[in-house]
């Protein structure tokens, strides 16, 4: 391999044609640099100048060294300067969370994408073992989770409390245990969990979320709400899901005497550079939530 510094004085030498300018330029001294140019030659085993007195001229070898040495040390100059910078405004970022917070997360980020062209946004939807694993696999750089990360690669920190809501068709009014028996329950990926911890706080019947007849099932956050809307069953989702739902005329929200929140948690991978641009996501993040 070629002596990269070696390489670059003789460059500089064959620009500047002057072994004390170059010497300046370098912040070297002058024997500095002849010392740099005859380990190159010796490396190269060639003679690269043709030496008169203290004027000196490219042999062929130095000639063609000193064409292609020129456009290597660019473009290393480049991937230097490249590799350098980290613009908080620019690049890929993967992202995965629970539907419901992608509902509003995503909108969002589409947004300071319109804004800052140059920052791609790529966001999918999952379930929390999904964004575990994807983190872990380093197939994602930020996960937003509703539990804490059993993986010991993953670190999770608060980062934001969203409510639960008991959603019902327009007609139910006030819930009662018996209406909900009546009505059934529309079941999601988080529909137990979620159910469970709503309805244990404020309903002192609920065992369990099999105490209520399914009446369907979804796993497509922004279809979750269809059934209950055309009366179908009732169901409980997260306020960012709900406030999503188009046709609001045709659900009822109903805030509980006890409220209910669940954790959102900003996950990464531990030990993690996070890169400037990861930063601005995660602080925009923050603001909107």
């Amino acid at each position: 391999m070629i002596n990269i510094t070696w390489l670059r004085t003789f460059c500089t030498l064959a620009e500047v044609g002057h072994f004390t300018r170059t010497a300046e330029r370098l912040y070297m001294t002058q024997s500095g640099v002849s010392q740099h140019i005859s380990k190159l030659e010796e490396q190269l085993d060639t003679d690269l100048l043709i030496r008169q007195g203290k004027q000196f001229s490219l042999t062929n070898a130095g000639e063609q060294l000193y064409k292609e040495a020129g456009e290597i040390l660019q473009r290393l100059s480049n991937l230097e300067q490249r590799i350098g910078e980290d613009p908080p405004y620019e690049g890929l970022v993967r992202l995965m969370s629970p539907g419901s917070v992608g509902l509003k997360l995503y909108p969002q980020l589409l947004t300071l994408q319109q804004q800052h062209p140059k920052l791609v946004i790529d966001y999918r939807f999952a379930p929390n073992s999904d964004i575990e694993r994807a983190l872990a696999n380093h197939e994602i750089d930020i996960g937003f989770m509703t539990d804490i990360s059993d993986d010991e690669t993953v670190s999770c920190k608060p980062m934001a409390q969203e409510a639960l809501i008991l959603v019902t068709p327009a007609a139910t009014v006030e819930p009662s245990w018996k209406q909900l028996i009546e009505l059934g329950f529309i079941d999601h990926p988080d529909g137990a969990h979620h159910a469970g911890m709503l309805l244990t706080a404020n309903y002192e019947q609920f065992q369990h979320i099999n105490d209520f007849e399914k009446k369907g099932f979804s796993n497509q956050i922004g279809l979750i709400l269809e059934p209950v809307s055309r009366g179908i069953g009732f169901t409980v989702l997260p306020a960012h899901a709900v406030a999503a739902y188009p046709k609001p005329e045709l659900i009822s929200s109903h805030h509980l005497p006890v409220a209910v929140s669940e954790t959102l948690y900003l996950a990464v991978r531990r030990q993690q550079a996070l890169s400037n641009r990861l930063h601005t996501v995660i602080n925009e993040v923050k603001k909107w939530l």
